[in-house]
């Protein structure tokens, strides 16, 4: 028997992989990368013949963070990228608020380098959102990313009421209005969210003032000059998710358009006791009237009419007059064509029990009285927004928040009640 020495023992053959298994060994040591829409990414070369590090696929962050909830109406939605430039990016309210309002969609702009959306208004309270973001990366890969988010309800509220209403056509001296149930303290926030466009261009500004009767706060629009006639306007107001301080959210966007009609402006000229009326700067007619009396003298100054009532039920005790049915000033009537011209109760009427002072002397509370048929011819052709100018009267100049009282200051004092002057 012959031995053989251990250090010439025969080397065991390698075991030969099968060739799936030495792909997978392969391929998980391989160069490579995924891009965010999920597809792989080949490798490719430098100059020097090596495998270069494939660029990853655009990584898109939304702000707020995908649902969450209690997001607040006035937060900003943002929504960045890296590695990759930004497409399309909307934010669309799903369903109705909790309130039932419906909710807006939030508009917002890209920058130049597309690479942060950032949004341009308040969201709706209680509302759903979702973001849908559309990206590419440099490789040319796209991706869509969607994200939702919800924001608070609002557990106090301000309501708004426009003025004039959609598709009108009013006097050249009528203000766009926008009046609030509860007055606004961060007036800033408010006006910086509405814009008012005309055709043709009209120079003018925003304006608070509240009326001194009934409280209620307003911020008017009134042009430098009365409105020229035809002029369309068009108001957007993305009030919705704005708090007007303490916590009282907005909820409604308002998107309003209207053109200005007939340039009609009324002269009452209480000392000569005649109401002169102009169309377009043309006289039209002259009336005898009766204003008010020495002791109850008519509002002098600029004053718009409001609105028309064909019967209208006047008490002495509902502008503190007189209650008590014995006093001579005491009074209870039923008035024909009543057109108003201030929210403290000044009307220009038909007053025929002063038929036989038209003309003559001032003997009513405060208004202005015309004959019968003329309170007719007056009422027929008055239109929300004609202007009637008072002189001659022993009483102050109409205060600017009684009515539309607006016109009575000047335009850079108008232009000074501006929140952002």
């Amino acid at each position: 028997m012959h031995l053989i020495s251990s250090s010439r023992r025969p080397r065991p053959r390698a075991l030969a992989l099968p060739a799936v298994l030495l792909a997978l060994v392969l391929g998980a040591t391989a160069c490579g990368g995924n891009d965010s829409a999920g597809g792989d990414s080949p490798p490719g070369k430098d100059s020097a013949g090596g495998t270069a590090k494939t660029a990853a696929g655009p990584h898109v962050t939304v702000t707020p963070a995908t649902g969450k909830d209690g997001v607040d109406p006035g937060a900003t939605v943002k929504v960045t990228v890296a590695d990759g430039t930004l497409g399309a990016v909307t934010v669309t309210p799903k369903g109705k608020a909790s309130d039932g309002v419906d909710p807006v969609p939030v508009t917002g702009t890209l920058d130049p380098a597309a690479g942060t959306w950032t949004s341009d208004r308040t969201m709706t309270p209680g509302t759903s959102y979702t973001v849908t973001v559309t990206a590419a990366a440099a490789s040319g890969g796209k991706s869509t990313t969607t994200s939702t988010f919800t924001t608070a309800a609002a557990a106090k509220v301000n309501g708004v009421t426009p003025t004039p209403l959609n598709n009108a056509v009013v006097g050249v001296g009528l203000p766009v209005s926008l009046a609030f149930d509860v007055p606004v303290t961060d007036r800033a926030a408010v006006e910086k969210a509405l814009t008012l466009t005309t055709t043709p261009a009209v120079k003018g500004s925003w304006g608070w003032l509240t009326d001194p009767l009934t409280g209620v706060q307003r911020v008017d629009w009134r042009p430098d000059a009365y409105w020229p006639t035809g002029t369309q306007v068009t108001l957007t107001a993305k009030l919705s998710g704005i708090d007007t301080g303490g916590g009282h959210f907005l909820r409604r966007d308002i998107h309003d358009t209207f053109r200005i009609g007939t340039a009609r402006i009324s002269y009452a000229d209480l000392a000569a006791h005649t109401l002169r009326v102009t169309e377009n700067g043309r006289t039209v007619k002259t009336f005898k009237i009766s204003a008010g009396s020495a002791d109850f003298p008519t509002w002098n100054g600029k004053m718009v009419v409001m609105t028309k009532q064909s019967k209208v039920r006047m008490t002495s005790a509902s502008v503190g007059i007189a209650t008590d049915k014995d006093a001579a000033d005491f009074y209870d009537e039923d008035v024909n064509n009543a057109v108003r011209i201030t929210s403290s109760g000044t009307f220009v009427h038909a007053a025929p029990w002063n038929d036989r002072w038209m003309g003559k002397q001032n003997k009513s509370h405060g208004c202005i009285g015309m004959s019968d048929p003329d309170a007719k011819w007056f009422f027929d052709r008055a239109t929300r927004g004609d202007l009637v100018i008072a002189s001659g009267s022993s009483r102050a100049v109409v205060d600017k928040g009684n009515g539309y009282g607006d016109w009575n200051l000047s335009a850079d004092q108008w232009h000074a009640l501006s929140a952002l002057a």
